[in-house]
């Protein structure tokens, strides 16, 4: 492989981020990410003391006096960072530090949560006397009596938060602040054979692939197969990982309000082969990668050791940071 590819993957592995120059698939099919016309991005803080999650009371109308995490949408010229402390400061009175991403939630490019894992720093509890249109009050609760929840999702959050504070499944990933003008992903698509042989795809010329989202995250990938190879396609499972890390600015307004992912995907042979017939066949070739029919893309093995050993860790023990469709 081509030590400038390589390195790049590296890098992406880090955690590090890379500027996106440019778009190899879907263009003609998105428009630039512009917040609150065509994008909504929500970040959602996971906040604990000893025992205690940190929760707020909701004053809108529609769900008056329901609990919640603090949350809400990033505002016109914000990074997600700078909105999450600013939506746990109005809704919680309490300076808050981001320590991760925990995890990712999207219903297609239109709208994606961050969920972040965060500390207090300062400020001071948020009680009634101080209620107004961005909460009522804050409290922390050790989930044992019952609350009237907004929405029984969190739970779920919460117990993401747990879990990583016991035993971080990634390592800390916050966004790295690199514009982007589009919903993007940036994919390291592998396949893995015997003896710790990987292989990455690539397109020609330009040795990297950028997709424009339109849809679900994991619809890039299985787009990027289809063109790629389409006749091993439906003999290959498309699995999106997660992300090693993604990239936002968000300083210019309908310029710089995309969202880049740096995603790994693996190219899995079916465990179960039929025929025409629905009959169970023999699967062959299965320790090299099925052959590319586009020209446009090309194989290549990777040669670094150390490069080898990072891609399968993080293939195998999915040690990078989840994105969930809610599709």
């Amino acid at each position: 492989m081509d030590p400038e590819v390589e390195e790049q993957v590296e890098r992406l592995l880090s955690g590090q981020g890379s500027e996106v120059t440019g778009c190899d698939v879907g263009l003609e099919q998105s428009k630039p990410a512009t917040l609150r016309k065509t994008v909504t991005y929500i970040v959602c803080a996971v906040i604990f003391n000893e025992k205690e999650v940190l929760m707020v009371q909701e004053a809108k109308q529609d769900c008056y006096k329901q609990w919640y995490l603090p949350a809400g949408r990033v505002e016109v010229g914000e990074s997600l960072e700078e909105a999450l402390r600013r939506e746990v400061k109005e809704e919680a009175g309490f300076d808050c530090e981001p320590i991760t991403l925990l995890l990712i939630q999207e219903q297609g490019p239109q709208w994606i949560r961050f969920i972040f894992l965060a500390n207090v720093t300062g400020g001071s509890l948020k009680g009634l006397p101080a209620a107004d249109k961005e909460s009522l009050q804050a409290s922390w609760w050790d989930r044992q009596p019952v609350l009237p929840l907004r929405g029984r999702d969190i739970l779920r959050l919460i117990d993401c938060g747990l879990k990583y504070r016991r035993d971080p499944c990634h390592p800390f990933t916050l966004p790295v602040d690199l514009s982007c003008r589009h919903v993007v992903q940036r994919l390291v698509l592998v396949f893995m054979g015997p003896e710790k042989q990987i292989w990455v795809l690539l397109i020609k010329v330009f040795t990297k692939i950028y997709i424009y989202t339109t849809h679900a995250v994991t619809w890039a990938a299985n787009m990027v197969v289809q063109d790629a190879m389409p006749l091993a396609y439906r003999d290959h499972d498309v699995n999106t990982l997660g992300a090693f890390s993604l990239q936002h600015n968000g300083r210019q307004h309908g310029k710089t309000d995309g969202v880049c992912f740096n995603t790994l995907v693996a190219l899995v042979p079916d465990h179960v082969r039929r025929n025409e017939d629905g009959e169970k066949v023999e699967r062959v070739g299965a320790g090299r990668p099925p052959p590319v029919e586009n020209p446009r893309y090309v194989w290549h093995r990777v040669q670094k050791p150390t490069l080898r050993e990072k891609l399968l860790e993080k293939s195998k023990n999915t040690s990078i940071l989840p994105i969930h469709s809610l599709y």
